[in-house]
């Protein structure tokens, strides 16, 4: 016989804790500040920055073409626990894709409080019907985090994309890859962080990816680094289970040594299997 064992988690703030877990993790965000600015100013006028899908502050997005033919649209959705960053801090993930022919759409968010993260699905819903808009061709979503908890509710029945008839946008998704992505929402009552997202039992349960039925039969990745928290890695194996059992052809990649920091790595270099096989 042969035993899986899932130790009892008590301390949920450590379960959800990254930068401490990762050697030198407090320099990854100026880096990636540094690395999407640089990336920006090289793309020239093939960036278009700020552009509003909606009338709020953070809701705008940025839209990087490739040069050439456009295969099609990828579109990035930032992590941060729907309380931290914005698009600017990605602008240098959208590299490989471009570099395969893809235009890359990133949107910022309203952040929580001030937003509950059903506004913020709501938000991003929004954010890729602006964005298929503006491209043609298939669609691919991916996120990081919270990001890849925003992307997969896209797919959900009870989410702000629900229908082909209602939004033609949706006969278009072709893939969903979400990395180190958060889709049981109800283990985040347990955190501080809860003081910020204000997340109560019944909006946990909506908003819990796992618990929903999807509406539309797309690939689904889940990649996940073999060595983030182990939470994060149950997570993504726990989505793939459920949606695999519910007819979605789905994929759990866990990325050998990598951390929930560098695990988007795959995302900067063009000409990579991993990048074709993942993503595009």
């Amino acid at each position: 016989m042969n035993d899986q064992h899932y130790p009892k988690i008590t301390n949920w703030d450590d379960a959800y804790e990254n930068g401490a877990y990762i050697e030198n993790g407090s320099q990854f965000p100026p880096l990636w500040d540094h690395q999407a600015a640089d990336f920006r100013q090289n793309m020239g006028a093939l960036a278009e920055l700020n552009i509003p899908y909606g009338s709020k502050p953070r809701q705008k997005m940025d839209l990087f073409h490739p040069q050439g033919e456009v295969k099609g649209l990828l579109v990035f959705v930032h992590g941060g626990y729907w309380k931290a960053f914005d698009k600017s801090t990605w602008s240098h993930l959208a590299q490989g894709p471009i570099g395969q022919g893809w235009a890359v759409a990133m949107p910022s968010y309203t952040l929580a409080p001030e937003a509950r993260i059903t506004e913020i699905t709501q938000e991003i819903g929004m954010a890729i019907t602006h964005a298929a808009g503006r491209i043609d061709g298939p669609i691919h979503l991916t996120g990081h985090s919270a990001g890849g908890h925003l992307v997969t509710r896209m797919l959900c029945a009870n989410g702000p994309i629900m229908s082909a008839a209602a939004n033609p946008v949706l006969k278009r998704i072709k893939k969903v890859i979400s990395i180190s992505g958060v889709h049981d929402l109800r283990p985040l009552l347990n955190t501080t962080m809860n003081n910020t997202l204000q997340l109560d039992a019944a909006e946990a349960t909506t908003e819990s990816v796992v618990l929903q039925q999807p509406n539309h039969k797309v690939e689904l990745v889940c990649l996940v680094g073999g060595s983030e928290r182990p939470e994060f890695i149950r997570q993504s194996a726990l989505l793939a289970n459920v949606w695999a059992g519910l007819g979605l052809e789905t994929r759990l990649t866990v990325a050998d040594g990598k951390h929930h920091f560098d695990v988007i790595e795959t995302l900067t270099t063009s000409d990579t299997e991993a990048l074709r096989t993942t993503f595009l």
